[in-house]
């Protein structure tokens, strides 16, 4: 009969420590979900929750944190009428020595854990999403300039017709007549112009550019005088479609530089970007919600990549000194203690247990992230270096899972709701990611390379003559991406980009 008790007990405490782990498992996955602003929300609910969890020193302690009543009061009343029969007062009296005899000596040295580093240059840098629109930002830089009335009018409208990257696609004729019906203002082509270059003079570099070619050839304008700047609009100018499709060596040639010349030189136009509107936030017409990256990545000029974590407003966390001393307090006097002294002992523990799996479960969360993003940036590097959509290659949750060893779900909840602000713009996970198309041939291209190159094709057409998609097949191949019409026709649609007779 005994044994059968004991071996009852053992299968308790096993189903337990499973219940533990698979508790501290579900909370480390749920803090690699969330982004930084819904963290620190979860950090405020968990530390109003449980007064054993705290910010470190330099915090003002908050009114939550106070003690629960029957810790203040071990005679509580409330607590003694749980235990008025005398064998169910044993029976509990042998659960919490158990329970409380795994708090020996290994707890006598229990740590304080931080939740960040106390050395001030490991610390992240806090950066905070953009509190004004795409559209505000611009208009700050209007009422800085000299117009009439009727000018701002067609100002205001063309920054309005911005694209998401900052270009204006929009012909001249197109906002004439959207201007005359819209807001009964006749204006000419010249004086639509007029306001245009206007705008191409805010900042950033290239903002109402009606095309790429445009919006780099400005960036290179406002270089001072020097050689580089001659050869970088040259190559722009005259060999734009080469530096689209990166010949690098057929720019070089036709302008006879040497290997250093022309490393010197493409390094320079790297530095370019294709997309000014990314890097002011949001565009009108989009909600406008606040974005707080989760990462900010630097791309320096020598090609050298690094990146922090936004901390935001998390604070350093810790265990309560007061918990961790009345833990202490009962090693030093276990023998003697009361059964309610004991009662509230066991909540000491399970409070001072949740804060330390807390603390680690937000440890876990920043390494995880850490390490997602260093094989993020392994993979993507050319992107970061050039900004190009087209530099993206193929990458999808396995690949970084095989490269940070991490289970494909976790990858998952990492990509998922969170931004990372990058020297062009800051962009969701989930942008780095695109699938693969292979060839008849076997080669692999990536989706997003094709639907750019697409997307350029397009924007390009004679639009009195929209190109079908059979012929949209027939550049695509002369670009290097020999894909079926059908495929066409699907990432046609992914775009938004309507059929040929509803592109006129």
């Amino acid at each position: 009969m005994a044994q059968s008790q004991i071996q009852e007990q053992r299968q308790t405490q096993g189903q337990k420590l499973a219940q533990s782990i698979s508790h501290q498992q579900l909370l480390q996955a749920t803090l690699v979900e969330l982004p930084i602003t819904q963290l620190v929300d979860r950090i405020n609910t968990e530390m109003n929750d449980n007064p054993a969890l705290e910010v470190d020193a330099g915090y003002d302690m908050p009114d939550y944190m106070e003690y629960p009543e029957n810790l203040e009061n071990p005679d509580n009343p409330d607590v003694s009428d749980d235990f008025t029969a005398s064998s169910e007062r044993e029976e509990r009296q042998s659960a919490l020595d158990e329970a409380l005899a795994g708090i020996g000596r290994d707890d006598e040295d229990l740590p304080v854990y931080h939740g960040g580093s106390n050395v001030a240059e490991d610390r992240e840098e806090m950066v905070y999403g953009q509190s004004e629109s795409f559209y505000d930002q611009l208009m700050e830089q209007v009422g800085e300039t000299e117009l009439t009335d009727r000018q701002r009018d067609i100002m205001e409208y063309l920054i309005g017709s911005l694209d998401d990257d900052g270009l204006l696609r929009k012909p001249s004729d197109v906002i004439s007549d959207e201007l005359a019906i819209y807001h009964n203002i006749d204006a000419s082509h010249q004086e639509i112009e007029h306001v245009l270059k206007v705008l191409q003079d805010f900042d950033p570099a290239g903002i109402g550019a009606r095309s790429l070619q445009e919006c780099l050839l400005i960036q290179i304008s406002r270089r001072d005088d020097s050689k580089v700047k001659t050869l970088m609009q040259q190559v722009i100018s005259d060999y734009f479609e080469p530096f689209t499709k990166k010949h690098w060596d057929k720019i070089q040639a036709a302008l006879s530089l040497t290997d250093i010349q022309a490393e010197a030189l493409f390094k320079e136009l790297r530095k370019l970007n294709p997309r000014p509107g990314a890097s002011m936030g949001e565009m009108m017409g989009r909600s406008i919600q606040q974005i707080t990256p989760d990462f900010i990545i630097d791309t320096q000029d020598d090609g050298t990549i690094t990146f922090t974590l936004n901390n935001g407003e998390v604070p350093e966390l810790k265990v309560s000194q007061s918990f961790v001393d009345s833990m202490k307090e009962y090693q030093d006097n276990k023998d003697h203690l009361s059964r309610q002294t004991k009662e509230a002992l066991l909540y000491i523990k399970k409070k001072v247990d949740a804060a330390q799996g807390f603390i680690e479960a937000v440890k876990v969360r920043r390494h995880t992230l850490t390490i997602t993003m260093q094989a993020i940036i392994s993979l993507q590097r050319q992107f970061f270096l050039d900004g190009d959509e087209a530099s993206l290659r193929p990458m999808i949750l396995k690949d970084v899972a095989e490269k940070t060893g991490l289970d494909l779900s976790t990858i998952s909840r990492v990509s998922n709701s969170k931004y990372a602000q990058t020297r062009w713009g800051t962009f969701p996970l989930r942008h780095f990611f695109s699938d693969s198309y292979v060839t008849e041939s076997g080669e692999e291209l990536s989706t997003r390379q094709i639907k750019a190159a697409l997307r350029d094709i397009v924007e390009a057409e004679d639009r009195q003559k929209p190109l079908s998609d059979d012929a949209i097949k027939e550049a695509l191949a002369g670009k290097g991406y020999p894909i079926a019409r059908r495929t066409v026709a699907k990432y046609r649609e992914q775009l938004g980009i309507p059929i040929a007779r509803l592109r006129k």
